[in-house]
């Protein structure tokens, strides 16, 4: 046994013995949830900080009484057991009130992305069938732009929400005027939510078509903040959890908000991140833990020296996304002690652990998952004679499936035909259930996996599968290169899709230089063949690369403004109005 295999053993094991204590919670039919875990934070650690946002402080009692306050203004309005309300609100202590108010009622929340408007807003309420919206001011013209495009009156049961007692609720009623009226007693002989009722929707991303609405039980959250929280960021009291992210994601609610309400640590809530501000934020409310996600940490290492960048009392960075060819620069230059890179999808069944901080890996493979072998550009399994299905070999990439099964269930999305078609049946044997993760990991020894890309980012060109994360680490070591995003576009007559990248670019950049570089680190297969170069990136608001709108913009100039190439031999030529017709006709073959 290798000495990284027999470490992460060990680490694994302390993790289990940490979680052990909590994991009572979890089984079947208790009666625990959010709003019993406040209770208990309350009685044991009443006056120890609980959440900190901007200059306020808030006690656990005062979260507490802030939590029963609310609960009585949404019973006035009418909020009774099995109810859903939509949040749409910026991170901010009043989310954190609502969604565990509701729980206390036995009624669910429905985590609304703020980021999202029109059509997809609408559909993002509407799949959750709630009786009512409470937005934050801050939203309050989006939500008045949709309500015509909802299948229920709502208007009259729209709340909005404002801050620190401000409200400007237009048309609306205002929620904070409802709250001043309501005294902050526990409700009386509330029945206490079990582990297994709804506590609401949370959303994927949308992405790759309209967001879908996963449900959330009581045990799907109360688990990661017992396993997350407690066995893999070492939460404990008197640790400030540093959360940027935004709380309808599962990292914040799962992590932030689940992870703090079971050890008792704080919660440092920001409205939204900045990179920066991010050292001043973390020396100011003196955080020990902090939680990235996507390209956060690439953003943090793009930015010039801080003072603050290694006066801190971090301890522990964990989260996904922090990608190897970073990796140790990013640890280094912080002074970080601990790298916790993790692997789960919001409504995954499993989670997948680097506990060793070996660079570049999400951890190693867990009992019962597996890795199919598949079709890398649809993500399709591949059946063999048998017509059941193969685990790929050391060295390959393929989709990571893990099993369903009573202790590992798959809670599924609002519309029942979505989480049908998440569902794998006849895998390795006959009835066998797997949830399909949608992702691409490559097997390494031991056991290691890393990330590989996502279902549809991999492309075929010239008879090749291209990873566009594997293009990408490469050419974000060239000069002058900030970060990099890399697709397939399509481009008529040509078999699959031709490699594109969009460069964001530092002042040093130099086209022949990057040329160059791609030439010399890269087959020719993977070379991009068209660049686009920017001097940001756009992104989603997990901090991950915008690719479906990149990809639908192409390599026209008529829909692209910033400055277009093509590579033509080792070298990148000017790609403008002229040469994009001859491409689209035919005229001019890519070689």
């Amino acid at each position: 046994m290798s000495f990284s295999v027999l470490q992460t053993r060990l680490s694994e094991a302390r993790a289990i013995a940490r979680v052990a204590p909590h994991l009572l919670r979890l089984r079947p039919g208790s009666r625990w949830n959010l709003g019993r875990l406040l209770e208990e934070r309350a009685r044991q650690h009443g006056e120890l900080d609980a959440v900190l946002f901007e200059e306020q402080r808030y006690s656990w009692s005062d979260v507490n009484r802030a939590v029963d306050r609310t609960a009585r203004a949404f019973r006035e309005l009418g909020i009774e057991r099995g109810d859903v309300v939509a949040l749409v609100m910026d991170n901010r202590p009043e989310f954190l009130f609502a969604i565990t108010a509701l729980n206390r009622l036995r009624a669910a929340g429905a985590l609304i992305n703020t980021n999202i408007t029109g059509t997809a807003l609408a559909h993002a309420i509407r799949i959750a069938e709630p009786v009512a919206i409470l937005g934050g001011q801050e939203h309050r013209e989006k939500i008045e732009g949709v309500l015509s495009e909802l299948d229920v009156p709502l208007r009259n049961q729209v709340w909005i929400q404002g801050e620190a007692g401000s409200c400007d609720a237009g048309d609306f009623l205002s929620f904070d005027a409802c709250l001043a009226e309501q005294s902050d007693e526990p409700i009386p002989d509330l029945s206490l939510a079990s582990a297994d009722d709804r506590l609401g929707f949370i959303y994927t991303s949308g992405t790759t078509g309209l967001p879908k609405a996963a449900i959330l039980s009581n045990k799907r959250v109360l688990a990661p903040g017992a396993g997350m929280g407690r066995g893999i960021f070492e939460m404990e009291p008197g640790d400030v959890v540093y959360l940027t992210t935004p709380l309808y994601h599962s990292v914040g609610m799962y992590i932030g908000w689940s992870g703090t309400l079971t050890t008792g640590a704080t919660l440092a809530l920001r409205r939204r991140f900045s990179a920066s501000r991010f050292w001043d934020d973390v020396h100011r409310f003196g955080a020990t833990i902090f939680v990235y996600i996507g390209e956060l940490c690439r953003y943090l290492l793009n930015q010039p020296r801080h003072p603050h960048e290694r006066d801190h009392a971090l301890r522990i960075a964990g989260g996904n996304g922090l990608r190897p060819d970073i990796w140790e620069a990013f640890q280094e230059r912080f002074g970080i002690p601990l790298i916790r890179e993790y692997y789960g999808a919001t409504e995954g069944n499993s989670v997948i652990v680097n506990m060793a901080g070996r660079p570049g890996m999400v951890g190693r493979m867990i009992a019962g998952a597996r890795l199919l072998n598949c079709d890398l550009e649809t993500g399709e399994p591949i059946r063999n004679e048998t017509g059941y299905c193969d685990d790929v070999s050391e060295g390959e990439t393929g989709l990571l499936v893990s099993p369903i099964h009573a202790a590992a269930p798959f809670d599924g999305y609002a519309d029942g035909a979505a989480t049908k078609k998440k569902i794998l049946e006849g895998v390795f044997s006959s009835g066998d259930q797997y949830f399909n993760t949608g992702d691409l990991l490559t097997l390494h020894e031991d056991g290691w996996l890393s990330f590989a890309d996502r279902v549809g980012d991999t492309y075929r060109w010239k008879g090749e599968n291209v990873s566009t994360n594997e293009v990408a680490e490469i050419l974000n070591g060239a000069p002058g290169v900030l970060e990099t995003n890399v697709y397939g576009v399509e481009v008529p007559g040509a078999d699959g899709r031709a490699g594109m990248a969009s460069v964001n670019c530092g002042p040093d950049f130099e086209i022949d230089a990057f040329a160059a570089f791609a030439c010399a680190n890269l087959a020719a297969y993977q070379r991009p063949i068209f660049l686009r170069l920017q001097k940001d990136m756009r992104i989603t608001v997990t901090l991950k690369h915008q690719k479906v709108d990149y990809r639908r913009e192409g390599y026209d100039p008529a829909r692209v403004s910033d400055p277009l190439y093509l590579l033509d031999g080792e070298h990148y030529q000017p790609l403008d109005a002229a040469v994009f017709a001859n491409l689209e006709d035919g005229s001019r073959k890519i070689r």
